[in-house]
């Protein structure tokens, strides 16, 4: 291995010892594995700066050069990852080297880094790691229908839930931690999700299943049980850009692009929120100036829902001459149009948020929906989608409490269940009170938009309650479940991280409350009051 030089790295400021002898070597502890915490470790300011470490020794009759391996990134080197190589035979002691590729899987070496920089032996399959409880991929029984919420139910939504219940459970509950953690979308399992005949959902015709809202609101709330973030891919698909479409497009859109939108055989997004408009959405600044022929669009939005991926992406933007709001359908690869991922959310993963970026793009005039020409026929859109939101935390509970449900009568501790412990069951009975609560609002909601008796108030005080109670039941199941309550293998941690962007979306908590107080008031408080200067 040849040396490296010291104008490639930053050198260590307190390097391992480099003289000979079996004292610098870290101790093994029995069985061969070294000690970490060793003398010589421990004083190693290298080894406690590495994002992350790991000691690999090869067995005694190796014939390989270095015995030991410090992995990591270098603080503030430039050359990206480098591992450190204790030496045996060249008086080399103590030298940074870049890390390198294996030859081949089973070339030998047990823990050297690859090209990734990634350390050690795979993880153990959870279920051999943690034998005492069932993981989620394996998703427990539905339980929290302690007050018998089915019984307001009709025979054919009973019949779509139990539906979409075993799909949910069987396609989508084994590969969804995986996905979750990687951050990407499982674009393999859209037929899935397309046979649950959930997109398009109250609209009649045009391929579409045209459900009752109640229908609609508790198979929303069957998916996010299992995962939230499909269930958002579908509530953006469907209840945003089909519902736009079919709300506020000519009827030559409705049949041109509901049909497959339906069957899923393309993709929506709705984008209305931009970088310095978020709650404060009727403010947006993204332009739509009229040219001949249709529209040029510039702007940017972001937290658009599917836009990496979109077949079709429903614009918001204020017309130039008019000021007042128009909507447009765009379609994926139009010229002038970026779509880029946002990277590194704690929850939502699956789903692909991205940043707009439009550049002149062109939207012919067919392709304005007429239907859109102020933020109040906006919110005909947000009326529905508010109540479809405000399941997702509903089904959210729905699952934590299934499975702490599940994982207190498995796991034991003190000689026994952890559900036999009066703490446990106390926090258990809470969280089942809050999903009863939640169930019969939000299905109070839906019968209040089927009677037309909706306001923005009632369906933005549902949105609230039901996040905000929400939080409550995966906090406590975040405590009942230990240590794997910070696991996505067993839902709770995941289920946890996803409610957050939700308590946001649609409304944060505050603002949805303020909708509902102007409404028992008649008085906005969006703004503050303006400053007026004292007398004194």
């Amino acid at each position: 291995m040849p040396p490296v030089s010291t104008s490639d790295v930053t050198a260590p400021r307190s390097p391992l010892p480099t003289t000979g002898g079996s004292r610098n070597v870290p101790a093994r502890q029995k069985g061969g594995s070294p000690s970490l915490r060793s003398p010589t470790l421990q004083k190693s300011s290298r080894f406690v700066s590495c994002r992350a470490a790991l000691l690999v020794f090869p067995p005694h009759n190796s014939s390989s050069t270095y015995c030991s391996v410090l992995i990591g990134e270098l603080a503030g080197s430039a050359r990206g990852k480098f591992r450190w190589a204790l030496e045996r035979g060249d008086g080399q002691l103590g030298r940074w080297v870049p890390v390198r590729a294996p030859a081949t899987a089973g070339s030998g070496g047990s823990g050297g880094a690859g090209a990734s920089g990634k350390v050690g032996l795979p993880a153990l399959d959870v279920a051999l790691a943690f034998p005492q409880a069932t993981p989620a991929s394996l998703f427990p029984p539905a339980v929290s229908d302690y007050y018998q919420f089915d019984d307001l139910l009709t025979d054919e939504e009973k019949a779509l839930r139990k539906k979409v219940r075993g799909i949910m459970e069987k396609e989508i509950a084994p590969i969804m931690t995986e996905y979750w953690e990687k951050a990407e979308f499982p674009f393999h399992a859209i037929p899935n999700l397309g046979t649950l005949g959930l997109a398009g959902g109250t609209i009649k015709g045009y391929g579409c299943p045209g459900l009752s809202l109640t229908a609609s609101a508790i198979c929303i709330a069957e998916v996010a049980r299992v995962d939230a973030s499909c269930s958002t891919f579908i509530l953006v698909h469907s209840s945003l850009a089909m519902s736009t479409i079919a709300l506020c497009g000519s009827e030559a859109q409705k049949q041109k692009y509901l049909p497959s939108l339906a069957q899923f055989k393309a993709v929506g997004c709705w984008a209305l929120t931009e970088p310095d408009y978020g709650s404060d959405a009727s403010s947006l600044r993204t332009a739509a100036t009229k040219v001949p022929g249709g529209w040029h669009l510039d702007g940017q939005k972001r937290w658009i829902g599917n836009s990496t991926f979109a077949d079709v992406l429903i614009i918001l933007a204020r017309n130039a001459d008019t000021n007042q709001l128009n909507g447009f359908i765009v379609k994926k690869g139009a010229p002038g149009l970026k779509a880029t991922k946002i990277e590194n959310k704690i929850g939502l993963r699956m789903v692909q948020n991205g940043d707009i970026i439009l550049n002149k793009v062109f939207v012919p005039e067919e392709d304005r929906l007429t239907g859109i020409n102020s933020f109040q026929d906006i919110n005909k859109v947000l009326a529905m989608s508010r109540i479809m939101v405000a399941w997702q935390p509903i089904g959210i509970s729905m699952g934590v409490f299934d499975m702490c449900h599940r994982y207190l009568k498995e796991r034991k501790q003190f000689g026994a269940p952890l559900a036999a412990f009066q703490l446990n069951q106390e926090k258990l009975v809470r969280m089942l009170g809050n999903i009863q609560a939640m169930l019969l609002i939000g299905w109070r909601l839906c019968k209040l938009y089927e009677s037309g008796q909706m306001t923005p108030g009632r369906a933005s005080l549902g949105k609230a309650w039901t996040s905000r109670k929400a939080r409550e039941v995966v906090s406590l199941g975040r405590e009942l479940l230990g240590g794997n309550g910070i696991l996505a293998d067993f839902l709770v941690a995941k289920a946890f991280c996803d409610l957050e962007p939700i308590f946001s979306y649609e409304g944060t908590y505050d603002i949805n409350s303020l909708v509902t107080g102007r409404e028992i008031t008649g008085i906005a408080s969006f703004k503050p009051a303006v400053l007026t200067k004292s007398r004194l």
